[in-house]
């Protein structure tokens, strides 16, 4: 059995945007200290022990700061896998990289869970426009042509709503890779944040509703209204995603309701937005039951004691904020970000009420 991190040694975090932020606050509840890599702009280095601001191309910076720290991982997915070779060489990486692979590319996650014999959308690779038009004829229409890698918060998405539209579709893709989605009858979103530790245990928190606006997370309410099967159906689901990566830390998987039961839609290997409201509404949030599986304690308990909706503070939301901070039962989460613009998360605030259910 893998020991436990000792107090004071150090977690390295790839990506220093609002959840590396979150994450190293975990840590350092828990006695650790975060070492931050990010190439751009880091709301996480005001809260991380230290920072490396450099490319992942950068192969010197990447080790130095792998010697650095005692085991790494990460709040952004689409790192490169030859900066994953070199930090791999020298410390742990938890999840592993075959979450990581399955995660950057839509064709070979869908592939995954198919295999698992998990639901999914109707699906087919899309590498030309002659693709497209075979792949329109076989799933119809509506649907999603979205890029197979990189893609988030509604970008690299374009919806074909008849044939007619596969030219301009396809020229969208500028060339990308992309993968072509069927429609899927559903009554709602829902997600669930599970976990694994080093030991094979693991933790799910129950089922959040998701409310999207313009492709981008609006809010998620706990309890989600669904069944109490539905429930038990999708920790079931999580918790053989996690057991078939091997992996270790926390994992959003993204699930459609429909009449037929769960349709699984994307997973994400890190902790997650539709994840937030647990920092109000468990004793142990997303971020700390992170750091407990990369660091090798224990998972903690994840069971809610209240009921939550978690509303993302997008853009101009930012001038709500003295109204919120006046609200009662609500915890405010700012992120730190100096500019304010369209379609940038900001913060969320957590409204907490008893729970009912």
């Amino acid at each position: 059995m893998t020991a436990p991190l000792p107090p004071g040694a150090t977690i390295g975090i790839l990506g220093g945007g609002q959840l590396g932020r979150m994450l190293s606050v975990a840590a350092a509840r828990l006695g650790y200290r975060s070492h931050i890599f990010e190439p751009g702009a880091a709301p996480a280095a005001d809260v991380a022990a230290d920072t490396t601001r450099a490319p992942y191309e950068d192969g010197e910076a990447l080790e130095a700061f792998a010697r650095s720290v005692d085991v790494v991982t990460f709040e952004f997915e689409n790192v490169p896998a030859e900066a994953l070779d070199r930090i791999e060489a020298l410390r742990p990486l938890r999840p592993n990289r075959k979450a990581l692979a399955v995660s950057q590319d839509r064709l070979h996650e869908k592939d995954f869970l198919c295999g698992l014999g998990l639901a999914t959308a109707p699906y087919r690779n899309v590498e030309s426009e002659d693709d497209l038009q075979r792949a329109v004829d076989a799933l119809g229409c509506p649907s999603i042509l979205k890029t197979r890698r990189l893609g988030y918060d509604g970008k690299g998405q374009v919806r074909l709503a008849a044939a007619s539209d596969v030219p301009e579709a396809y020229a969208a893709m500028q060339g990308a890779p992309a993968l072509l989605e069927g429609f899927v009858d559903f009554s709602m979103e829902i997600s669930v944040i599970a976990a694994r530790g080093v030991s094979g245990e693991v933790a799910c928190f129950d089922p959040g509703q998701n409310l999207h606006e313009g492709g981008i997370l609006r809010r998620t309410t706990v309890p989600a209204p669904i069944p109490a099967r539905l429930r038990t159906d999708a920790v079931l689901l999580a918790g053989r995603i996690l057991n078939a990566l091997d992996y270790v830390g926390v994992l959003g998987v993204e699930l459609f309701v429909t009449p037929a039961g769960l349709v699984v839609n994307e997973i994400a290997p890190r902790v997650h937005n539709s994840g937030h409201w647990t920092q109000n509404g468990c004793a142990v949030d997303q971020f700390e039951q992170h750091i407990r599986a990369v660091a090798g304690w224990p998972l903690g308990d994840g069971s809610r004691y209240a009921d939550v909706v978690m509303e993302n503070l997008i853009g101009d939301d930012m001038d709500r904020v003295p109204e919120l901070a006046a609200t009662p039962s609500t915890a405010l989460h700012l992120y730190g970000k100096a500019e304010t613009r369209p379609g940038r998360k900001m913060g969320h605030a957590n409204h907490v009420s008893p729970k009912t259910d």
